[in-house]
């Protein structure tokens, strides 16, 4: 019977069959002790030579990492191994024998992990990592879902900017311009005014000539919209959305996160309500720290660090000056200013999580706006039709999975956050 490790438990006392690769392995006179994984998990798999034959166990003592293997054998307690099962071998066919696998267990430098991206997976520190992103995009789905928003997809391939000109990847659409989508939101606007409540799930691009650890050219983000809603409205969504998301990661993944030395309790605190801070506050509270920065200035990250340290639990900053902010962002009403946008800055330093707001719904206004930024306004007019035909007030955000997954696993730099990231200098495998 085939069995994936994970479920091993099961089949105590069973004869099982699994197939998978040779992790690890360590030999002590007449038995070998294998370790195998499949994908869900790790198994001690023991080869006894008495019971097994010289041919079987010489071939075991053959055996290399990485090589392809189903395994077959009698299922039993074993507390001292990983998961609390072994297996003792009855038989073992080898698929393909791997010769000269280049991740050994001494330490690599991050270059040479890099350029070997698509074996580095393999690891149980990376396997954790991408386990870790996979719950937190089914919690993001199933918290929307079940909120009565729907799935809408935006296209990656678009006529114009999101989120300013300067970021662009540019391509060529048989003869026209095109460009690689900055986020989904203006289509999602669309979508809102159909279904009343939508996200967009996918990858964004960003042409940012950056190598801070924080930031890649390829990233993935999701993207509420809804209809009748404001910015309070919204930020009540994002708050009770990164809830949820910590909530499920530390239900299902504990596991992993002590495999990644990350501080549960930190994790545990993050409760609603978070705190709010003015986009005044937060440049009062920069000015006290000795920060240089003044009111209008948007936020990097040195200033995203020095706020967010300040908090147990993510902070929201709210009312942007509109110089820091995309043209459809609303003006606020008694202020015009500031808008009505807002961020979410995780703690422990990992800055913007969450970015959003309320959006421009006065035609006049949009118009002006699409006006003043300078860019051709045939490629908003579809855009400018949502404010013709029924405008309404409507709010949304884009949560980064990246930065979300860097945050939660507590790791240092956002390439180990996606399988295989996009950098300025990093473009394979």
């Amino acid at each position: 019977m085939r069995a994936n490790i994970s479920d091993i438990s099961k089949f105590e006392s069973k004869e099982v069959e699994v197939a998978g690769w040779l992790y690890n392995k360590r030999s002590s006179g007449k038995l070998h002790f294998l370790l195998i994984r499949d994908g869900t998990g790790i198994i001690q798999v023991i080869v006894d030579q008495a019971s097994v034959g010289e041919d079987v166990f010489a071939l075991c003592d053959r055996l290399t990492q990485e090589s392809s293997v189903v395994v077959t054998g009698a299922v039993g307690k074993e507390a001292r191994a990983p998961g609390g099962y072994e297996i003792r071998l009855s038989s073992i066919e080898v698929l393909q024998l791997a010769n000269d696998y280049p991740l050994t267990p001494k330490e690599h430098g991050v270059s040479f992990l890099m350029d070997r991206r698509h074996l580095w997976l393999r690891s149980s520190r990376q396997h954790a990592i991408l386990l870790v992103r996979s719950t937190i995009e089914k919690a993001c789905r199933d918290y929307l879902d079940s909120r009565g928003f729907v799935l809408v997809d935006a296209p990656i391939l678009t006529p114009a900017a999101c989120e300013g000109t300067s970021t662009l990847f540019e391509t060529d659409y048989f003869g026209t311009k095109a460009y690689l989508s900055q986020s989904g939101q203006l289509y999602n606007e669309a979508a809102a005014m159909s279904f009343g409540k939508v996200y967009c799930f996918g990858p964004t691009f960003r042409a940012e000539k950056s190598k801070t650890r924080r930031h890649l050219l390829e990233f993935w983000m999701v993207e509420p919209e809804a209809a009748f809603a404001n910015v309070e409205d919204i930020t009540v969504l994002a708050e009770g959305l990164v809830a949820f998301i910590v909530e499920r990661v530390l239900e299902e993944r504990r596991p992993q996160l002590e495999k990644l030395g990350r501080r549960l309790e930190a994790l545990e605190k993050i409760v609603p309500p978070f705190p709010r801070l003015s986009y005044g506050q937060a440049i009062e509270t920069l000015k006290s720290k000795g920060s240089g920065i003044n009111w209008g200035d948007d936020f990097g990250a040195v200033e995203e660090t020095e706020l967010s340290n300040a908090f147990e639990k993510p902070v929201f900053v709210w009312g942007y000056p509109a110089q820091c902010k995309a043209f459809y962002m609303k003006a606020h009403a008694e202020d015009p200013k500031i808008t009505l946008s807002v961020d979410l800055l995780a703690p422990e330093g990992y800055g913007e999580i969450v970015g959003g707001g309320q959006r421009e719904d006065n035609l006049e206004v949009l118009e002006r706006k699409i006006a003043e930024i300078g860019v051709p306004r045939e490629a908003f007019e579809w855009y400018l039709d949502l404010r013709r035909y029924g405008s309404v007030e409507h709010s949304g955000f884009g949560l980064g999975i990246e930065r979300t997954v860097a945050w939660i696993c507590g790791i240092e730099h956002v390439r180990e956050t996606i399988p295989f990231p996009r950098m300025l200098n990093r473009f394979t495998p």
